[in-house]
């Protein structure tokens, strides 16, 4: 089922905002935050690439852009700069992100053209930024199980999705581990969310679907979607029961868009689990 069907180049960063109950992504390569409410639709368009957020305050996101982190407030269209992010490499931006059971803020960059081990992870937590990861060409699947334990993430290119051990703060310790190994399925791991149970939810490049794993890595199910390039899903609505999911036209033709005409929309699975609220970023 159509969510929205404003057709996203690069659609990314589903968020569901739980005290606004609104729906926010993001169309990277057209810089645009997009949103769903009881209103109806609203857009912004930024002068930057921007990809992934987290709430702050009922009117104030989070938003990683090429640049820097920064505070944007969704009434007064107010932005303030919260911490630089890569200010050595104007090559890369910003990719997959999501706030953290601690109240931190995961980013990852990449190369504009997607070089090979140009991008990396950051932390944002209570007013520091630390790169945790680096060497990573398409970061994604950022998330994390209830509990704050651990985190998932990927580097797409590689096939597999990754889990790391957190301390109490939530920073990593000890050296990541294989969680889901795809490569022999030739699937390719998008954006992530865990619902509140512990299974994750895996949005997969080019095979239109969102497939769910269980806490030991077993799969369960996937719900498919009328686009192939499925990129990142979220939880949303009052109960949060309702699986969001963007997808994206990128890399594909004028031949590809005419047979996928939905790709680029951002889809709706009602009922399909239930998912935890979307962390606050503590600034």
């Amino acid at each position: 089922m159509i969510f929205d069907d404003r057709r996203c180049e690069l659609g990314e960063g589903a968020l569901w905002h739980p005290q606004r109950e609104q729906m926010f992504w993001f169309d990277i390569l057209n810089q645009k935050l997009l949103s769903q409410d009881r209103d109806g639709p609203r857009e912004w368009r930024f002068p930057e690439i921007v990809s992934a957020a987290g709430w702050v305050t009922d009117d104030v996101l989070l938003i990683a852009g090429e640049r820097d982190l920064f505070l944007f407030d969704l009434e007064s269209e107010e932005v303030e700069t919260l911490c630089l992010l890569e200010q050595d490499k104007p090559q890369n931006r910003p990719n997959d992100g999501r706030a953290d059971p601690q109240g931190g803020f995961w980013i990852g960059t990449m190369g504009k053209k997607a070089e090979a081990g140009a991008g990396g992870i950051h932390r944002y937590y209570r007013g520091e930024i630390r790169k945790i990861f680096s060497g990573i060409t398409i970061p994604n699947s950022i998330s994390f199980p209830p509990g704050g334990r651990f985190a998932h993430f990927s580097d797409t290119v590689t096939g597999k999705v990754m889990r790391v051990a957190l301390d109490a703060d939530g920073w990593p310790k000890g050296m990541p581990e294989t969680f889901l190994d795809l490569t022999a399925e030739g699937l390719n791991p998008d954006g992530a969310v865990v619902d509140s149970t512990g299974v994750l939810w895996l949005a997969q490049w080019g095979a239109g679907r969102v497939a769910s794993y269980a806490p030991d890595g077993q799969f369960l199910r996937a719900i498919s979607f009328d686009a192939p390039h499925t990129s990142c899903p979220a939880f949303a609505g009052p109960q949060l029961t309702a699986l969001i999911c963007t997808t994206a036209q990128e890399g594909m033709d004028a031949a590809a868009r005419q047979s996928h005409p939905h790709a680029g929309k951002t889809f709706v699975a009602e009922g399909v689990a239930k998912g935890q609220s979307e962390h606050q970023v503590i600034i």
